[in-house]
């Protein structure tokens, strides 16, 4: 199926954790622990053994609702990767690398977005858009960083 251009969404960047990869590796391919860690991660239900259903919302007023498959998951490279369907269609990808002390969490999100609500406003929604993704994204980091180091509980 052809989407507008428009409608074509790629995001990506850099982490810098203080924790062991193995240990980051952990809590990202943990699902269901998401929302403990992650704010606009709202809801996570297992659908199948590498399936599930995840709800997504941030700063703007709509919820995304997105199928999740597990895709490539290598624990000894450190390759995390989660197929994307519904209100987003794609890939998220986890690469993790070791430097001393800390872990670079490299995140890569490929997808286009499908949702009705902010397909209504076009390309002009773009910019609020991708300015949505970039609040998220900080605030991922943030939680995952807190859960790490304790200062939250991902049970």
């Amino acid at each position: 199926m052809s989407h507008p251009w428009w409608t074509r969404y790629q995001f990506g960047g850099v982490w810098r954790v203080a924790a062991p990869s193995a240990e980051i590796f952990a809590v990202l391919d943990e699902p269901e622990g998401y929302p403990h860690w992650w704010p606009q991660i709202r809801a996570v239900r297992r659908t199948g053994v590498d399936h599930g259903l995840v709800t997504i919302r941030s700063v703007l007023p709509f919820e995304l609702r997105v199928g999740v498959r597990r895709g490539r998951c290598d624990p000894a490279t450190g390759r995390l990767e989660v197929l994307l369907s519904g209100d987003l269609e794609g890939a998220l990808r986890w690469s993790l690398f070791p430097d001393g002390r800390r872990t670079l969490v490299v995140h890569a999100q490929d997808c286009v977005l499908t949702a009705a609500v902010p397909l209504r406003f076009g390309p002009p929604a773009r910019p609020v858009l991708r300015a949505n993704h970039a609040a998220m994204t900080r605030s991922g980091e943030r939680g995952l960083r807190a859960c790490l180091e304790g200062d939250l509980d991902v049970g």
